[in-house]
C-alpha cells in the first residue's frame, strides 16, 4: 500500500504457489482490475442506521440458580442485574425479555428460535448473559456450553436478517480463576489511586480472560450496575465504545472487593470490550 491508499494491481496471497515459486500476478489480470464506471460515488456512513419500526430485540438469561451436580454456588444478587438491565434496554426501546434458570438446552433453544425469527424490522439485537463461567465457556444450570455456540448463531450466514445490523452481547460471568490485586497508580488525576494490573490494555465482557468476575450478594455484579449507570447517563448521548470506556473506569476505580478470606479481599476487576463492529453505534438518532 502506497502513502496515499492502495496501489494499482490485483491482491495476491503471501504465501508461496505449490511448486515452490513467488506467486506473480498475471498482466492480463492486473490489467483488467480497474474499472471505470460514469457514476456518482454512493455515500457511506460510519454510523449504524436506526431507521427501522423498532430498535430490536433484547434477550437476557439470568441463572441464579444450579443443580447439585454442577458443584456451582447460588448467584445471589444477579436478579438485581436482570431487573436492572430490563428497565434500562426497555427505555432504550428494546423488547425486553428474562429468561430466568436455563439449561443448555434451554438456552440453545431460546437463542436459536430467536436467530431464526425475522428482524427485517429491528435495528440491532441485544443479548445479555448472566451466569457463572470460564474461559470461553457460560454454564446453565445442569452444565457448560461454548460461548461461541451461542453467540455464532447471530453470524451472517445464519440469521440473515440482522446482517450488518450491530448484534451486541453483554457477558457477566467469570472467565477463569485469576485475582487481580490491583497496583498503586501516580498517574491518577486526584493522586495516587489503585488500579486493576490488566488496565490501560487495548462482545463486552465483565472482565478479562483468565479471570474472576465480582458479584455483590446484594447490589448485583460490578459490571451490570456499571454498564447500567453509564447507559442511563450517556446511553442517548455517547457512541457505545464510548459509554463502554466509561464502564471499564467506573468497574476499575470505583470498585474493590471485600471479603473475610484474605485471597479474595481487595481485589480488582477490568471488563474487556472486544469490537468487530464496523459502524458507530448509538443507542438514538
Amino acid at each position: 500500500m502506497s502513502a496515499n491508499g492502495p496501489g494499482p494491481g490485483e491482491d495476491c496471497a503471501d504465501a508461496r504457489r505449490g511448486d515452490g515459486q513467488e506467486s506473480e500476478p498475471s498482466s492480463s489480470s492486473a490489467a483488467s482490475s480497474y474499472m471505470d464506471v460514469d457514476a456518482r460515488p454512493g455515500s457511506h456512513s460510519f454510523r449504524y442506521s436506526l431507521n427501522y419500526p423498532c430498535i430490536g430485540q433484547c434477550i437476557i438469561i439470568n441463572n441464579k440458580n444450579f443443580d447439585r451436580s454442577t458443584g456451582m454456588n447460588q448467584r445471589n444478587g444477579t436478579d438485581v442485574d436482570a431487573a436492572n438491565v430490563m428497565k434500562v434496554f426497555a427505555k432504550l426501546g428494546y423488547r425486553a425479555k428474562v429468561y430466568n434458570d436455563q439449561t443448555v438446552d434451554q438456552m440453545k433453544k431460546v437463542l436459536t428460535a430467536v436467530s431464526k425469527e425475522d428482524h427485517s424490522s429491528s435495528a440491532s439485537f441485544v443479548c445479555v448473559l448472566l451466569s457463572h463461567g470460564d474461559e470461553g465457556v457460560f454454564f446453565g444450570t445442569d452444565g457448560s456450553v461454548e460461548l461461541k455456540f451461542l453467540t455464532s448463531l447471530f453470524r451472517g450466514d445464519r440469521c440473515r436478517s440482522l446482517v450488518g445490523k450491530p448484534k451486541l452481547f453483554f457477558i457477566q460471568a467469570c472467565r477463569g480463576t485469576d485475582l487481580d490485586p490491583g497496583i498503586e497508580s501516580d498517574n491518577g488525576d486526584n493522586g495516587p489511586t489503585k488500579i486493576p494490573v490488566e488496565a490501560d490494555f487495548l462482545y463486552a465482557f465483565s472482565t478479562a480472560p483468565g479471570y474472576y468476575s465480582w458479584r455483590n450478594t446484594v447490589t448485583g455484579s460490578w459490571f451490570m450496575q456499571s454498564l447500567c449507570d453509564m447507559i442511563t447517563q450517556y446511553g442517548k448521548e455517547l457512541e457505545l465504545q464510548h459509554i463502554l470506556t466509561r464502564v471499564n473506569h467506573k468497574v476499575a476505580v470505583e470498585f474493590e472487593s471485600v471479603s473475610n478470606s484474605p485471597d479474595f479481599h481487595a481485589r480488582k476487576q477490568i471488563p474487556c470490550i472486544v469490537s468487530m463492529l464496523t459502524k458507530e453505534m448509538y443507542f438514538s438518532p
